[in-house]
C-alpha cells in the first residue's frame, strides 16, 4: 500500500502506474489533507468469451427427434 498526495499523484502518474503494472504494489491511495480520497488499483480484464458457436459440433440431433414431437403429441390427445 502506498499513500500520495494529489501533487505527488499529478505529477508521478507514470511512475505510480509503472508500480502497479509491475506488481511492487497491489493498490495505491491518494490523499488530500492526509485524508484518503480515491485508490488506484490495476484494472484486469478478462478474456471474453466466445459465445455464438461455442458447442458447433458437439451435438448431434438425433434422427428420430421429430418423432419424439408426435409422441409426446399423442401422449396429451393432440398432435403436434
Amino acid at each position: 500500500m502506498t499513500q500520495v498526495n494529489m501533487l505527488e499523484a499529478k505529477s508521478e502518474l507514470s511512475r505510480l502506474i509503472r508500480m502497479l503494472e509491475n506488481r511492487e504494489e497491489n493498490v495505491i491511495y491518494i490523499a488530500r489533507n492526509n485524508k484518503i480520497v480515491a485508490d488506484i488499483t490495476l484494472h484486469r480484464e478478462s478474456a471474453a468469451a466466445k459465445r455464438i458457436g461455442v458447442a458447433k459440433g458437439k451435438f448431434t440431433v438425433p434422427a428420430e427427434f421429430d418423432a419424439w414431437d408426435q409422441e409426446v403429441g399423442q401422449m396429451f390427445g393432440g398432435e403436434i
